[in-house]
């Protein structure tokens, strides 16, 4: 099988590319600046003839690059896309866009992990589920990872569960993790989008960073927009270890998952959800829930409970 690796250069790029040839996949690594050996392919602009010729000489194209690009799927053609980005309203997009091209949307921790933890819960239709992500503050993270965080800044929640406008890192909770109690800031992911629409559940995602400090911070941000640009200069420290915690409001039934480095997770992740598409032979578009349940990711790196 051959993988075309968009943002093979970036900070989940490299683990992407080290789990798909460690599950003996051909890779070609691709970027705007051309890796090693690799391609030169920028997807930010409308003319994509670049990837579809490249994506015609593969079996699936993954998009890593943080590039959000609406016109990706139909770029791809009669290949397969896989993309990692964390964002609804492009995630919603991206359906719209190519509704006949085969997709795994959200193969990361959340959504990804997270929906596949969702849907091992009990439930039923009406049921209010929490999603509850904390990532280590120790962790350098790419540019488009702090970019990403950056536009949630003043900016709403794209089609909430609730009837009324929500904002993003505006509303708190708490949820426990690991031994301890932990604020969380209300955050975008598409949980809510990728499982919780088709199930009849109300899926609601939290966002913490290990630190409580810097949480807080993220949390004054968010009240002053025009301070968005703080974020890329806060200078990581602490630990990398993640984690992520969901919760039925309604049954007080839990299931958590965790692990050290977002960027490792997500690589051994997207890897592991090609391969289950491609040995199921699934079509159209589908995320990780879709493909495999949470019992049966076995993957020494994430402990799941």
């Amino acid at each position: 099988m051959k993988a075309l690796l968009l943002g093979a250069n970036g900070a989940v790029g490299g683990h992407i590319r080290t789990a798909l040839l460690g599950a003996g996949y051909q890779v070609t690594a691709a970027g705007r600046r051309a890796p090693q050996n690799g391609l030169s392919i920028d997807v930010s602009g409308s003319d994509l003839g670049d990837l579809t010729a490249a994506a015609r000489e593969h079996d699936v194209t993954i998009n890593a690059s943080g590039v959000e690009n609406p016109n990706l799927g139909q770029a791809v053609g009669a290949g397969t896309l896989v993309d990692i980005s964390a964002s609804s309203k492009y995630l919603k997009q991206l359906r719209t866009a190519a509704p006949g091209t085969s997709m795994i949307l959200g193969v990361g921790l959340a959504p990804g992990l997270s929906t596949m933890l969702v849907a091992s819960l009990d439930y039923i239709p009406g049921d209010d589920i929490d999603v509850a992500l904390m990532l280590g503050a120790g962790e350098k993270h790419g540019p488009a990872a702090v970019e990403w965080t950056q536009r949630l800044i003043g900016a709403p929640i794209e089609d909430p569960p609730e009837a009324h406008r929500v904002m993003n890192f505006r509303e708190v909770s708490s949820f426990k993790d690991a031994d301890q109690i932990r604020r969380y800031l209300r955050a975008d992911f598409p949980d809510h989008h990728l499982l919780g629409n088709d199930r009849g559940i109300q899926v609601r995602n939290y966002f913490a960073l290990g630190s409580p400090a810097a949480t807080h911070a993220l949390a004054l941000v968010a009240r002053i927009p025009m301070t968005r640009r703080l974020v890329s200069a806060v200078p990581p420290f602490g630990s990398e270890r993640w984690s992520l915690v969901v919760r039925n409001r309604r049954t007080g039934q839990t299931r958590e998952a965790s692990g050290n480095n977002q960027s490792r997770a997500t690589g051994v992740l997207t890897a592991r959800a090609v391969q289950e598409m491609f040995a199921r032979g699934a079509t159209g578009t589908v995320s990780m829930s879709d493909l495999l349940e949470i019992d049966d990711l076995d993957l020494p790196s994430l402990e799941i409970n």
